[in-house]
Formats: C-alpha cells, sequence, structure tokens
C-alpha cells in the first residue's frame, strides 16, 4: 500500500471529502482510495474560493500545499474559516516568500508566469496575522521557504 494512503486507512471512521480544481489530481486521487478499498471518501471539482458547503461543516480542514495556488487568497481563506466549526482545526503547508531568495525568485519568475503558483505571496508574518484574525491557537513552523501549522477557529 502506498504510503500516501495509509494516513486515510486509519481514518475509516471518519468521513472524509476532498475538493480540487484540477480533475487530474482528483482522478489520481480516486484511484488511490479505491485501489485501497476505502469508501469513506468522497471527492470532488470545486474552487476553495467558492465553495458550496454549508457554514460549520468541517471539523478539520486540511490545505497542503495549496495557498500559493488560490488567486484569491482572501476569499480562500474566509471560506475556509466559513465552512470550518468553531474549534475545529485548519491545518496546512504552503509558500512562503521571504525565507529564501532562490525561492522567492523561482516562485515569481517560473512558477507564477507558468500560472502554477499565484501572486501575491505572503511572508511568514503575514500568513500568521491572517490565521490570527480567525484563530485562537496557533501552532506554526518554518522549514525554510515552506510554513506548517495548525490552527484553532475561535
Amino acid at each position: 500500500m502506498e504510503d500516501k494512503i495509509k494516513k486515510y486507512v486509519q481514518l475509516k471512521q471518519a468521513n472524509i471529502t476532498c475538493i480540487d480544481y484540477s480533475y487530474d489530481m482528483l482522478e489520481q486521487a480516486v484511484q488511490r482510495f479505491n485501489a485501497a478499498g476505502l469508501t469513506n471518501i468522497i471527492c470532488q471539482q470545486g474552487d476553495v474560493g467558492s465553495m458550496t458547503f454549508k457554514d460549520n461543516t468541517f471539523d478539520y480542514v486540511l490545505s497542503m500545499n495549496g495557498l500559493h495556488v488560490f488567486p484569491d487568497k482572501p476569499k480562500a481563506y474566509s471560506e475556509i474559516f466559513r465552512v470550518l466549526k468553531s474549534k475545529g482545526y485548519f491545518i496546512g503547508s504552503f509558500y512562503v516568500a521571504g525565507e529564501s531568495k532562490a525561492t522567492d525568485w523561482l516562485s515569481k519568475n517560473i512558477m507564477a508566469r507558468k500560472g502554477w503558483f499565484t501572486p501575491p505571496f505572503y511572508n511568514s508574518e503575514e500568513t500568521q496575522n491572517i490565521l490570527r484574525n480567525y484563530c485562537d491557537e496557533i501552532d506554526f513552523h518554518l522549514e525554510g521557504p515552506i510554513c506548517y501549522f495548525k490552527a484553532r477557529k475561535r
């Protein structure tokens, strides 16, 4: 079994909803979940800036390597916290500006021009300030230009 799937196998009692803008990414996920016999995971195409879920739907929202891609970051944050229940957790990782000149150059001159990353790119302090607008507990770490965090919504 793939290492990427093992964590989901341990969550068989959880109802998991995956959304992605990319049909290709979703198809890859569906194939992995089906191969592992996982039936508690729903995958659907969607835009994090305009989610169709009701307010306060989820106990956890996980975004791995996503926020530096989203075109309307304020709307994405607003939607994430709209669908997250009070005292729910937003867990994520993504690129932050200002921690690596080489990565900043690559993000701006290659990744953004190809449409893979979308400016503006927030730095660590800006990112933490955004999280503070919504959250009462924030566990935030940097590894070079990547932040990792767990934040609890008020």
